[in-house]
This record gives structure tokens, sequence and C-alpha cells, in this order.
């Protein structure tokens, strides 16, 4: 019955579920890391402040898209932390040529339309992250489960049920 819940506890969610895991959050130091960005953005220069809390909220994000989002069962590995940084990394050009770009073609925006296009370049950044986290960074951890259960040997002429499992397994 233990070893039943801990299976459910560690299954990994649907894509769906998954998403909507993912935009909260994602989508929830994100928008921490845009007040974040602006704030440090008085004392230092705009492209450095994003880098330093790009750095910050993928360490917190990919913490949380591990225990959370893609049910890894735990905290992230290092390997997991590396690759969701190069998935980050595209987020954080994203965001600074959407800014950059902003810069240019408007004169002062203030402080609403710069929140504006660094959420939206943000959330385009984050549909193409979730991609990648679900697909490639925490892909492995489903597949590991998946190799590692054993096979269930059922007696020939016999057909196994959710309900008859039990009776056929036993312990080798």
């Amino acid at each position: 019955m233990q070893a039943m819940q801990q299976q459910r506890q560690s299954a990994a969610p649907g894509a769906l579920a998954a998403f909507a895991r993912f935009v909260l959050c994602g989508g929830g130091v994100g928008v921490a890391s845009s007040f974040a960005v602006a704030g440090l953005s008085s004392w230092m220069p705009w492209a450095l402040a994003n880098a330093l809390i790009t750095v910050v909220s993928t360490l917190l994000a990919t913490e949380l898209h591990a225990r959370f989002t893609f049910g890894a069962g735990g905290r992230a590995t290092w390997r997991q932390h590396g690759q969701s940084a190069g998935s980050a990394a595209a987020a954080y050009g994203v965001t600074c040529v959407a800014m950059f770009a902003l810069q240019r073609f408007v004169e002062a925006p203030g402080a609403v339309v710069e929140q504006v296009v660094y959420l939206s370049a943000s959330a385009l950044a984050g549909v193409a992250r979730f991609a990648v986290l679900r697909l490639v960074v925490f892909a492995r951890n489903r597949s590991e489960g998946a190799a590692t259960a054993r096979p269930v040997c059922v007696p020939e002429g016999h057909v196994l049920t959710p309900a008859g499992a039990a009776g056929f397994c036993r312990a080798a």
C-alpha cells in the first residue's frame, strides 16, 4: 500500500496539468523577477540586473519545476540545473532583445509599457522553455521510472486486471 502511494506521488503529471503548474510556478517567479529587475535597474545597468535576476530565478524555478511541476520526486540534479540554464539563457536573450528594441523604437517608454514588453517576451520564452523542460530536462525522470519498473508475470490463461494485479505479484 505504501509503495503504491509513493508511486502515485512520484508519477509525472500529464501535459495539461504540468503546463498549469509551470504557469503557476514559472509565472509567479517571472512576475516577481520583473519587479526585481525594475528595482535593481535603478542601481545598475538593466542588462546586468536582468542577468542577476535570471540566474537567481532560474535556480528557484528549476527547483520548483523538479519538485512540483514535472513530478521529478525531489530536488533538481546538477544536470537538470545545467540544462535548465541553457533554456534560461535563451529566455534572457529574448527579454534583452525585446527591451533593447523597445528602447530603440520608443523614445521614453513608461514603466507600464516596459513591464508589458518584458512580461510578453518572458511569456513567449516561457512557452518554449516549457517544451524544453518537459521534453528534455525532466523527460529522463519519466523514462527512468518506466525502465526500472519490474515486469509482472501472469500465469497462462489468466487476464491481469488492476483489481487482480495484487494476486499475481510475488516477491522475486
